[in-house]
């Protein structure tokens, strides 16, 4: 049987976490001049790109770090594109042990990419194995137990890693120094993201008019993924309610389906919000605290939902919690506290 469409929270946090679809994966750019936003980022790695095609050389390693969904992935397949090499994909949590990292990095060509997704989740075991790799292009690996012991090293390919993480804070620094580019991904602005929608829309050959794709943009949380998956979700309205073209009512009655308000708020968001004002005046108030009353992951909510919050301003961060701001209280439709009330209970 069918489920019903996702609504609220449990839309944006698969968009999100969600493993690539073939539809995502068809609507990905695959080189630099398709690759909307992020110019400060796209600049520097023109230029590693431009140096070592130059030097005949394989690429540096790089980091790239920001939310989920704003192009870390599609970023590694361009540098892959661009330098005609292949590109090998795998994320933290499964490299569990050092046989696992030589097994890929053996198995990579002179020049190829290794893209470790969820980075700052490699055990730190296989971490001080991958120091060698990155610096010497060779592995240590220890053989048998005990009085049996013995060491076998393994020359490896010159490869060029390219890590990506969500959470930059949690890498170690030895791992995080080993990186020539150490570069940050932001949110994405409306303009920009009207842009990619309809050039998602142009791909899969969906009828969309301006005003449609200014809807889309501005509720997709500043989030290319979000967008592409909106699209998808409206692109199913549009068909099954409006003849299959894509105007700026049809956009907003489908994303309101969603519970998706005008600002990108969510049905989750809101009910962070609304339980600071009416449980905690605001807060300050814990992260699990706020978890455990909405029932929702407290990891889901810290890169999920506040990153998205504190960005727009309706939360703050504060050394004793999460604090509400007048935003936020509008976003509910509730008036703020007077500023000698939050000042007390801060």
């Amino acid at each position: 049987m069918l489920k019903e469409p996702n609504k609220g929270t449990d839309f944006i946090a698969s968009a999100l976490n969600a493993p690539v679809s073939q539809t995502e994966a068809a609507l990905r750019p695959l080189a630099f001049s398709d690759f909307a936003g992020q110019p400060k980022t796209v600049e520097r790695l023109k230029v590693m790109v431009g140096a070592s095609k130059r030097r005949g050389e394989a690429l540096n390693h790089i980091l790239l770090s920001g939310p989920p969904g704003l192009g870390k992935t599609t970023l590694a397949f361009i540098l892959g594109h661009e330098l005609g090499r292949n590109v090998r994909v795998t994320s933290g949590p499964v490299i569990e042990k050092p046989g696992d990292l030589a097994g890929m990095l053996t198995n990579l060509e002179e020049g190829d990419i290794l893209f470790i997704d969820e980075i700052h989740r490699i055990s730190k075991t296989v971490e001080e194995y991958l120091y060698s790799a990155m610096e010497d292009f060779r592995l240590d690996i220890m053989i048998d137990q005990g009085p049996n012991a013995r060491s076998v090293r393994l020359s490896i390919p010159r490869f060029t890693l390219v890590g990506a993480t969500t959470r930059a804070g949690l890498l170690t620094a030895p791992l995080r120094s080993r990186f020539t580019l150490n570069t940050r991904l932001d949110y994405y602005d409306r303009a920009t993201l009207c842009g990619i929608v309809q050039r998602s829309c142009a791909l899969l050959q969906v009828e969309i008019d301006a005003a449609g794709a200014q809807e889309i943009a501005g509720r997709a949380r500043g989030t290319p993924r979000i967008a592409n998956n909106l699209v998808n979700f409206v692109r199913d309205y549009a068909q099954e309610k409006a003849k299959g073209r894509i105007t700026q009512p049809v956009a907003a009655a489908a994303l309101e389906l969603l519970e998706i308000d005008a600002a990108g708020l969510d049905e989750m968001d809101k009910r962070v919000l609304r339980l600071m004002a009416e449980h905690y005046r605001g807060g300050p108030v814990g992260l699990g605290t706020i978890a455990i009353a909405v029932g929702e992951e407290a990891d889901t909510l810290e890169e999920v939902h506040e990153p998205f919050l504190i960005q727009e301003g309706y939360l703050a961060r504060t050394a004793q919690g999460r604090v509400l701001t007048p935003k936020g209280y509008h976003a509910i439709g509730l008036p703020p506290l007077a500023s000698g009330e939050q000042q007390a209970l801060l």
